[in-house]
């Protein structure tokens, strides 16, 4: 039935008849017109059917329009130009472009302390002389002391005259930088300081135009973070503006010394501030080596293929120190090295030896895929066959006499605190099922290095038994640190009349190949968090994932019988149980 506009009936009932009548004559008029050839005329506005509803349809197909793809190609042609590609710039090729963060200010929490004065500072320096931060850009440093600006001022450039990457300094560098550190006084127990420190930033936001852009850096000691975090909470310094100014955090390591600690530590900092606006900093993932680690597994076509337990026999992960505790014997007590170096330095480089290539190149995706690895690593069965730790003895480091961990000062005669740990992992997953990760760290051993290193399986059949030397297998050497590049080792023919065959290496740095000066650490990472990549920072559930693991191991530390320490010399590459760890299973530590 058809539906009626509100009116009278009979009015209605007409204009149905009319159309109706109107419709028949229409179409003949549409007949006669196709059957003589003449373009029918226009319809009157009558003859449009305003009085009734008319159907939706779909608009008909024209019978020219093209169908194939030759035919729309071909219908194309000569409508539309082809834009061409422009020309590239040669001389563009090779540079680096950097961009620049927004207009920002860093506040500093702990700017008088050694980690401020040794390496935030210097990285701040060194970025704001190779021109990568903004023009609009201050630091507020807080601290107890009762300083004034100039006053730290010349504070600071004594350390910079001790600490910077390069030297000496460049004075017009150096006096632009220092009209951009402003002093702030204040004690962290004291509430109503962080309201004066909230005016402060005001204030300054307005003077300098950092347009509310705030970069938060805690340089305290790890029991000071959820106090300063609730403050600055309290304040409302975590608020971000609608207007873009955004509000960050870099929290140091350790975060946490254990798990239910770390656990903690997150919720406090959760109730201030998102995800998303927090960035744990491990100062390893800014070494330019291991960026590059990235880049060499998923950048190249011939490595990634041979990254599974298919090709490769073992890894080895090593983090050596030639140094001491340095004046932190009260420090050291409280972390070891299973603390201090294993949950957080030897984890990461696991995980981002051993991840699945992320879908994206983006911070999210590849810490979803390093999360995973630490998942999947499964703790010792057997601690005390599996993980070996270790404490260092008087010795020689360098030809120098140094003396023990126990005669280190601050720290306990009788210490029970490990320096050296060595261990044995394994990764349940399809991609390393089976392959064993060996990670190795201390301090006073013979040199320092940090050195990835993966070791690929034997041939399947010595097809030159008559050569005279067996040569090793098949070798890729990571450096980190120093000296940073790669190595792979691999067997060829010694040049004669007989078949000798030896392993020779093909050896790549990246001062010999570049020529380029590799920033520090800390400035890739400090640049990094103004310019909001998370990439390089750990989150929350891979903290937490890392001390899963670590955590089965210190208790069952601390339910053992004390440990016969020391047990190695200072010097020397450690205990003489870390070397069975791997010679039990026919292998041994790569010679660094």
């Amino acid at each position: 039935m058809t539906p009626k506009r509100p009116g009278s009936p009979a009015k209605a009932s007409a204009g149905t008849a009319k159309g109706a009548a109107k419709g028949t004559t229409k179409g003949a008029a549409k007949a006669a017109a196709t059957t003589s050839g003449t373009p029918p005329a226009p319809p009157s506005e009558d003859e449009a059917g305003h009085d009734q509803p008319i159907p939706a349809q779909p608009a008909p197909r024209s019978k020219d329009a093209p169908r194939t793809m030759k035919a729309l190609r071909t219908s194309r042609v000569g409508k539309r130009p082809s834009r061409a590609k422009p020309a590239e710039n040669v001389l563009r090729e090779g540079l680096r472009l950097e961009r620049v963060p927004d207009p920002s200010l860093l506040v500093l929490f702990g700017a008088t302390g050694d980690l401020a004065h040794r390496k935030v500072i210097p990285a701040l320096y060194q970025l704001w002389r190779t021109n990568l931060l903004p023009h609009e850009f201050m630091v507020l440093a807080i601290g107890r002391r009762d300083y004034d600006d100039d006053a730290f001022r010349t504070e600071i450039r004594a350390s910079l005259e001790q600490f910077s990457r390069v030297l000496p300094l460049e004075e017009p560098v150096w006096r632009s930088f220092s009209e951009r550190i402003c002093y702030h006084r204040l004690d962290f127990a004291d509430p109503t300081g962080f309201d004066r420190l909230a005016e402060r930033l005001d204030d300054l936001d307005l003077q300098q135009g950092t347009h509310g852009n705030r970069l938060f850096y805690l340089a305290t000691q790890p029991s000071q973070f959820a106090e300063i975090v609730g403050q600055l909470g309290r304040v409302g310094l975590d608020h971000e503006r609608h207007d873009g100014g955004w509000r960050r955090i870099v929290i140091e390591k350790p975060f946490g010394h254990d798990l239910e600690s770390a656990k903690k530590l997150n919720r406090e900092v959760g109730r201030v501030f998102r995800e998303s606006q927090v960035y744990r900093i491990d100062h390893y993932l800014g070494k330019e080596t291991v960026r590059n680690l990235l880049v060499f597994r998923f950048g190249n076509g011939i490595f990634e293929p041979l990254w599974n337990r298919r090709y490769v026999d073992h890894v080895q992960i090593t983090v050596a120190e030639s140094i001491g505790i340095e004046s932190r014997g009260a420090f050291y007590e409280q972390t070891g090295a299973s603390r201090d170096v294993v949950q957080n330095h030897l984890l990461q480089l696991v995980s981002l030896v051993a991840m699945e290539p992320p879908a994206t190149f983006e911070a999210d995706a590849l810490r979803d895929e390093k999360v995973k690895v630490l998942r999947a690593i499964r703790p010792p069965e057997d601690p005390a066959a599996e993980v070996i730790r270790g404490q260092y003895g008087p010795g020689w480091v360098a030809a120098t006499q140094v003396p023990g961990y126990r005669q280190e000062p601050e720290v306990d005669p009788t210490s029970e605190t490990e320096t050296f740990v060595a261990a044995r992992f394994t990764i349940d997953d399809w991609r390393w099922s089976g392959v064993p990760f060996y990670v190795r760290t201390g301090k006073r051993l013979p040199k320092r290095s940090t050195e990835i290193a993966i070791q690929f399986r034997e041939v399947p059949h010595r097809l030159f038994r008559d050569a005279a030397t067996d040569p090793d297998p098949n070798l890729l050497a990571i450096r980190i640190q120093p000296d940073e590049g790669i190595m792979l080792r691999f067997g060829a023919k010694v040049p004669g009349l007989g078949l000798n065959v030896r392993s020779v290496t093909m050896d790549f740095t990246y001062g010999s190949a570049f020529s380029v000066d590799s920033p520090d650490a800390y400035e890739t990472l400090i640049l990094d968090a103004l310019q909001g990549d998370a990439s390089l920072f750990t989150r929350a559930d891979e903290v937490e994932e890392a001390w899963s693991i670590v955590d089965p191991i210190v208790e069952s530390w601390a339910t053992a019988p004390s440990p016969p320490f020391p047990n190695y010399d200072a010097g020397t590459w450690g205990p003489a149980a870390a070397d069975d760890l791997m010679t039990r299973e026919g292998r041994r530590w790569r010679r660094i």
